[in-house]
């Protein structure tokens, strides 16, 4: 920034030397009566400035724009990177829609900020500056209108700045509510044509954009008025100063090169205060784009924080919970309760109980999606807080229950476990997910492409899928979050026999999986309200007659999953 704003001040200085030298040739022709030849070379000197000069503006635009492009790319990075680091469970209560608009329109929305409007600002604060210290010497009294009308253009753009930024400011928020409203339409797409409701939603979106149209309308109006009274402002002002001059030199008050000097300087001394006006708009832009930037980077989430140790004894995973209290905002009712269990290296623990039991926040906390409010997690009796977050989730393999894959082919997709795994390990992983047999069938096989969120896979090929992951990373510690769920019957039972293999010889963490599932884990967890109502054997749970019972009678009776 510091070499742009340098380019356009030195841009500046260099007007002041043409106008001085243009004033001077004029003079010595038209009313010295000298010949052009006399003057060749104060010609040669301003056909060299004016080169330097059409240079300069040339470096400062490409200077600004790759600037601007730097910062974009910079804040694209340092976004991504945080939004990342806060995990889903942060970000759960974020809109999609707003978080699109910031990443895209609100970024770009900085390049006329910082191309534009900052250089701007910059020459408007300085420029101005140095050519009134060339003219106060010269002659007082054009320097005294410079002075005394230039403070009128921007005491105009403090008048209009606040309006100016209420309209931006609601324009933005139109635009995000436009946004997220039309990916919530796509995303419930197939529910809205069911019930019948799609031209309800085709209304809305309608006068959503409407709101946005008439909001830009307001913001484009404040922006052309404001130009054209800057522009008025800017051409009165000089007329005033050519006026002035005008009649002191017919008196004979003024020399005719000092008062066309002058002249020549005054369009100079308002234009960059004309053009920061005509960039108002493209900062009053940036500025909103800018907050919601700075309100996004301002998030904080129960994330992990990294620690720095590796896990000792890798090969095998043991865990305790050591009276856990877990929440997934501050203040909010708390998920966990004070839970306690300890899990041996190579055994099951099924974790069962009504929705909103919070065994899905046991999973959050051993993946870092948020951290205990109190008590501690031990893995292999090391803290899981001080285990460095990279080397820790190398030894997870997650299998949620709702599998996302991305836009690419399908050994991309099972390699997201292994980036660098070779085919052969991945069609091996595929083999034993069960998923090879439906993969072979696809047009190109391992690398036929599938659309984001699997498209053009049903739900249980997707899960086959996030199953060779897991088959592919080969963890210690495997975490089963209802990993059947919306799966048909004879699509459970195929999928329970894989999962029978997936599980063999690793730790796992098996959350409200279907009843064969459940019986066949080592101890069972049931969780009701966040607090711990009981542990123990399948067997053993049984004959207690508790919890766990009423649970068992309730799924026989409704066909439900535990």
């Amino acid at each position: 920034m510091v070499r742009v704003a340098g380019l356009g001040i030195s841009n500046g200085l260099l007007a002041i030397g043409q106008a001085y030298y243009l004033a001077g040739v004029i003079d010595m022709v038209f009313l010295g009566g000298q010949e052009l030849a006399a003057v060749a070379g104060s010609l040669w000197l301003l056909a060299g400035l004016a080169c330097v000069r059409a240079l300069l503006t040339y470096l400062e635009g490409v200077l600004a724009f790759e600037l601007a492009a730097r910062v974009k790319t910079d804040l694209r990075e340092r976004l991504t990177r945080h939004l990342f680091s806060l995990g889903p469970v942060a970000l759960a209560n974020q809109p999609a829609g707003e978080l699109l608009t910031v990443m895209s329109e609100g970024i770009e929305n900085l390049e006329a900020y910082f191309a534009k409007y900052l250089p701007q600002l910059c020459k408007a604060c300085c420029i101005p500056v140095l050519i009134l210290a060339v003219v106060w010497p010269l002659d007082r009294a054009t320097a005294a209108i410079m002075l005394v009308t230039a403070p009128l253009i921007p005491v105009f753009m403090v008048l209009i700045g606040k309006a100016a930024e209420r309209m931006n400011h609601r324009q933005w928020e139109t635009l995000n509510k436009l946004s997220a409203h039309f990916l919530d339409v796509l995303a419930g797409l197939t529910t809205l044509k069911l019930f019948g409701r799609s031209r309800e939603q085709i209304a809305i979106i309608t006068r959503i954009s409407r709101e946005f149209r008439d909001a830009t309308m307001d913001v484009l109006r404040v922006a052309f008025l404001s130009a054209l009274a800057l522009e008025l402002l800017a051409t009165i002002s000089t007329a005033l100063v050519a006026v002035a001059l005008g009649l002191r030199l017919l008196y004979g008050e003024v020399a005719f090169m000092q008062a066309f000097f002058l002249l020549l300087l005054a369009p100079e001394y308002y234009l960059p205060l004309r053009l920061l006006g005509s960039q108002f708009h493209a900062g009053m832009a940036g500025k909103t784009a800018a907050a919601d930037i700075v309100r996004l980077l301002s998030l904080t989430g129960g994330e992990r924080v990294p620690g720095t140790e590796r896990l000792l004894s890798p090969q095998q995973v043991s865990l305790a919970f050591n009276r856990v209290h877990a929440a997934y905002q501050a203040g909010s009712r708390p998920a966990l309760r004070g839970i306690s269990f300890t899990l041996a290296a190579g055994r099951h623990l099924a974790i069962v109980g009504p929705s909103g039991a919070g065994k899905s926040t046991v999973a959050a906390l051993l993946l870092g999606f948020i951290t205990p409010a109190a008590g501690s997690i031990l893995v292999n009796g090391q803290d899981l807080a001080t285990l460095r977050s990279s080397e820790w989730l190398r030894h997870v393999a997650y299998v949620p229950q709702r599998p996302h894959l991305f836009q690419g082919t399908v050994a991309d997709n099972i390699r997201l476990a292994r980036p660098d795994a070779p085919m052969a390990a991945v069609m091996q992983a595929g083999k034993a997910a069960g998923a090879h047999e439906f993969i072979s069938r696809l047009p190109n096989g391992y690398d036929t492409l599938v659309g984001a969120g699997g498209r053009g896979l049903s739900g249980g090929e997707c899960q086959r899928l996030s199953i060779a992951r897991a088959f592919l990373q080969d963890a210690p510690l495997l975490i089963l979050d209802e990993a059947a769920r919306g799966l048909d019957v004879s699509a459970q039972a195929r999928l329970d026999n894989t999962l029978a293999r997936l599980l063999q010889g690793r730790t796992a963490i098996i959350i409200a999986h279907r009843l064969s599932t459940v019986r066949q884990a080592d101890q069972i967890l049931v969780l009701a309200e966040g607090r711990l109502a009981e542990i123990g054997p399948p067997a053993e749970l049984i004959k207690r007659q508790g919890v766990y019972s009423r649970l068992l009678a309730a799924q026989a009776g409704e066909g439900q999953h535990v």
